[in-house]
């Protein structure tokens, strides 16, 4: 932290990395080695430097999540195999489509709420950037007229935010478990859609923090009753005796968006 009585004496790295493109050609300026460590990428990408690359990929949303005035977050988990009205004729899942609706109301109702008192947003739209719920995660805030948030991943087969995300709130990630601790660093609620082994493995690792207390009880609705009991029978975890009877209610069923929405409210209130 530097003012006008205390200037700054070191320069910015940005002028640093400026200052380093200007040097005489010699056989020891043009080898690697010579190069600064931060601007070289060979460097950057060896093995041994796999720990850096987790912090700079932690790091960096964080920087700029906070710069965008973001306090909160609502994540919409799902799937993105989900159709949207447009795209519902030439889907297998044409029964899902009501959830993509479902997911574009709650984000419109999400994205109303006001700034807080440091004027920062409060559960702003987040979801993991691509298709399907995803999509109608973040199309209902923007047609609410909000910027909404993108956590998008490289994976081996072709990837890209849907149209809805804000540019700046879009980012890519390398690490699943980077990604998955930037929804959570946020969420003040979740909501969780139907979807295959992503989703579920979103929910459950959501659910194991909160009921081993490595994260505080937030709001976790799940909609569509009928998909999560034909899918996986709770009660009969508990019966098992793997899970306590208390742990079913981690979670809320809901119908609705109104509904989602009202129970996110009820536990804040």
């Amino acid at each position: 932290m530097t003012d006008q009585k205390h200037p700054r004496i070191f320069p910015r790295a940005r002028q640093d990395a400026r200052a380093a493109e200007h040097y005489p050609e010699t056989p020891q300026t043009a080898d690697p080695a010579y190069r600064l460590a931060y601007q070289d990428m060979e460097f950057l990408l060896r093995e041994d430097l796999r720990p850096v690359r987790f912090q700079l990929e932690l790091l960096k949303p964080e920087l700029l999540l906070e710069e965008a005035g973001i306090a909160s977050t609502l994540v919409m988990y799902g799937s993105a195999r989900t159709p949207s009205p447009e795209t519902v004729a030439h889907s297998k899942l044409p029964h899902h489509v009501d959830f993509y609706e479902a997911a574009r109301a709650l984000a419109k109702l999400a994205s109303a709420c006001p700034v807080n008192a440091e004027g920062k947003r409060e559960f702003v739209v987040c979801s993991g950037g691509g298709p399907g719920i995803m999509e109608g995660a973040n199309r209902g805030a923007v047609e609410a007229g909000a910027e909404t948030i993108g956590l998008n991943i490289v994976l081996p087969f072709e990837q890209a935010p849907n149209a809805y995300v804000t540019p700046h709130l879009s980012f890519n990630f390398h690490y699943f478990a980077l990604r998955k601790m930037h929804f959570l660093i946020h969420a003040r609620a979740v909501a969780v859609f139907p979807g295959g082994f992503g989703t579920f493995d979103e929910l459950f690792e959501l659910l194991t923090l909160m009921q081993t207390r490595k994260i505080k009880r937030l709001p976790v609705v799940l909609f569509g009753r009928r998909f999560w009991e034909r899918v996986i029978n709770f009660e009969a975890l508990v019966d098992e005796g793997v899970i306590a009877a208390a742990d079913l209610g981690l979670f809320t069923f809901v119908e609705s968006a109104e509904e989602a929405w009202a129970r996110i409210q009820a536990f804040y209130s």
